[in-house]
């Protein structure tokens, strides 16, 4: 390109009857192109050079004006904004002396030249925005591919705390009936009613790993979440198989969002299964008020009156899901022993829930 280039700046300007002189400087300006890529400032740099070096002797060409004009193009698809200018400027002003001297209109010289730059111009600043399309398509990439691997994680948190709250509270109850149904072998009666609770708790366990499946699989397949229709069911199972627990309803409950009448279940099942395994035999006292605000949900439970067989067994997750669940609805959850020695765990649900909230 360089030589083709070369020779194009020479004949042009020989055909215009410049002398050796003139010919030289075409063929150094037109040269200069070949290196116009990888050396764009001092290709152009060598041709004002030259432009200036043969302005009183070589008037402006109509190839030379071309050269130029490549040039312009070149320094402004490679050169920095303002680098840019400055060597629009330098080769307008070089064409314009030797209009100057050979006493010629210096306007298309001026216009060639810009347009040319402005040309150059253009497809940097295309490239420019293609590469910065194609980074923030590679970042948007990275983030779509976090959070969907944040998404699996907290999914797979979700389904740890709803398999903890299902087997967590059934093998509690069953732990429980079972240690019981020990010290009433010589009852037959009792021992019946022991196996029908430990058989009651199985099944509803099972009930509830099908609801979970049904969730992993298919969510239209889910029938209603819980609700505080269930809370009483779920109170009346845990009494069923001899806890001491009573539960007392208080304030406004109707029309409970369907997140908070399942977090206010979640609540009342996990402070039955901690009462069985830390403190069987202690009586439990669950509390549900609600207000035109908020749903409260209380379960307290007595000091128990010895070690329980369950008592340590926990993994310490079921607390931490159930902050989760309660945090995500913007409740606050509070847990910790109470002034008589024994424990309470209380959630205070907000009866308005954001969009999206589960």
């Amino acid at each position: 390109m360089g030589l083709s280039a070369a020779s194009f700046g020479a004949a042009s300007v020989a055909l215009e009857g410049n002398g050796l002189d003139g010919v030289v400087a075409g063929a150094v300006v037109g040269g200069a192109l070949g290196g116009a890529r990888r050396h764009a400032r001092a290709a152009w740099i060598v041709s004002v050079v030259a432009l200036l070096a043969t302005a009183s002797y070589v008037p402006p060409s109509f190839g030379l004006t071309v050269l130029v004009a490549a040039h312009a193009f070149c320094a402004g698809r490679w050169e920095g904004r303002w680098v840019g200018v400055v060597a629009l400027a330098a080769l307008v002003g070089a064409l314009e002396l030797g209009a100057v001297f050979a006493h010629e209109s210096g306007v298309p010289f001026l216009l060639i030249p810009a347009a040319g730059w402005g040309a150059g111009r253009a497809l940097r600043e295309r490239e420019l925005l293609a590469i910065q399309l194609t980074e923030r398509a590679r970042e948007l990439e990275e983030e779509r591919e976090a959070h969907a691997a944040l998404s699996v994680r907290y999914e797979r948190a979700r389904i740890a705390s709803e398999l903890h709250d299902i087997v967590a509270h059934a093998i509690s109850l069953m732990v429980v009936q079972a240690s019981a149904g020990q010290r009433l072998a010589d009852d037959p009666e009792a021992t019946a009613e022991t196996f029908d609770a430990i058989a009651g708790a199985a099944r509803q366990a099972e009930q509830d790993m099908g609801r979970l499946v049904a969730l992993l699989g298919d969510e239209k397949a889910i029938g209603h979440a819980p609700d505080l229709a269930l809370v009483e069911e779920l109170v009346a199972r845990a009494a069923g198989s001899g806890l001491d627990v009573t539960l007392r309803l208080e304030g406004e409950r109707q029309g409970l969002p369907a997140p908070v009448g399942e977090a206010a279940y979640h609540v009342v099942q996990e402070g039955l299964t901690n009462a069985l395994r830390y403190a069987a035999g202690a009586a439990v006292r669950v509390r549900v008020c609600g207000d035109v605000r908020s749903l409260l949900v209380e379960v307290t439970n007595v000091p128990a009156g010895s070690e329980t067989a369950l008592a340590g067994a926990g993994t310490g997750t079921g607390l931490q899901g159930l902050r989760e669940r309660v945090g995500a609805l913007g409740g606050v959850l509070d847990v910790g022993p109470t002034s008589d020695g024994g424990w309470r765990l209380s959630a205070r649900l907000p009866r308005r829930v954001a969009a999206g909230a589960s």
